[in-house]
């Protein structure tokens, strides 16, 4: 059970601070995922670089910066009226604005390089700012008997990630019934300009997302290399079902210290 669970003044007030935890461990991850890609290509295939980049920033648009404003709306106003949080708040919509500065700067970055750069100043800052929410924000809101936090957020699918997020923080332990997405087989493959993402030492709970970031930024027609601490099955089923039939899947190594998969975008 979580902390959120045990302070929290009512059980749907602990449920929705634990669904915008949840939420943010997605985005959190699907931003690292994607920001890895970048910085991937930029290192090794500059030429894919800005198309990377171009899905990193449509991502930010399109999820990280409605969140925060969707933040700004319903959670900020509410928590600045509390004398422990009014500084903190200032602090965080201080952040806010350096977000979208680092979304800007990252969409008019000039070289592949200066973009992977911004990508991961923004990832880093990005991390931090949830740390706080999660800390901070969201315990002293759920524990307030004055607060319903589950009414604050109540219909709103930029705080709690109703729409098209499902799949971010899936336990990897999980079963799954899809397959591995494509073709399996053992067999060489020209490795030198395909990025690799370990993925053994990100933490788990943010695992998946971070995957699934990193395979959206492919591009069609080019390949990633995944790097797993234990044959990835159920998460092969979960690509399955967000991209049917997109991806390809070839193993270059089966354990025993590591798995390592090469997904190709059809």
């Amino acid at each position: 059970m979580s902390t959120l669970m045990t302070i929290a003044s009512d059980p749907q007030d602990a449920a929705a601070a634990e669904a915008v935890e949840a939420h943010h461990t997605q985005l959190a991850g699907e931003l690292a995922g994607r920001v890895a890609m970048l910085i991937a290509a930029a290192d090794r295939d500059p030429a894919a670089a800005d198309a990377v980049r171009a899905g990193l920033v449509d991502f930010c648009d399109q999820d990280l910066l409605p969140h925060a404003a969707a933040e700004e709306e319903t959670l900020y106003p509410v928590a600045h009226d509390l004398p422990a949080a009014r500084l903190l708040i200032d602090g965080m919509l201080a952040e806010h604005r350096r977000l979208a500065a680092l979304v800007e700067a990252l969409r008019t970055a000039g070289s592949a390089v200066r973009a992977a750069t911004e990508g991961r100043a923004l990832q880093v800052l990005f991390e931090e700012h949830l740390e706080k929410e999660n800390a901070l924000i969201l315990p002293l809101l759920a524990g307030s008997p004055d607060i319903s936090l589950a009414g604050l957020l109540s219909g709103m699918h930029d705080i709690l990630g109703g729409h098209d997020h499902g799949h971010g923080h899936e336990d990897e332990a999980a079963e799954s019934g899809g397959g591995c997405g494509g073709t399996c087989g053992c067999g060489g493959s020209d490795e030198t300009d395909v990025p690799e993402l370990d993925v053994r030492d990100v933490p788990h709970s943010i695992r998946h997302a971070t995957v699934f970031g990193a395979i959206a930024a492919v591009p069609s027609g080019r390949a990633m290399i995944l790097v797993a601490p234990h044959d990835p099955l159920p998460l092969l089923g979960q690509i399955e079902d967000r991209h049917p039939g997109a991806f390809g899947v070839e193993y270059l190594q089966r354990g025993p210290e590591a798995w390592r998969l090469l997904l190709s975008h059809r």
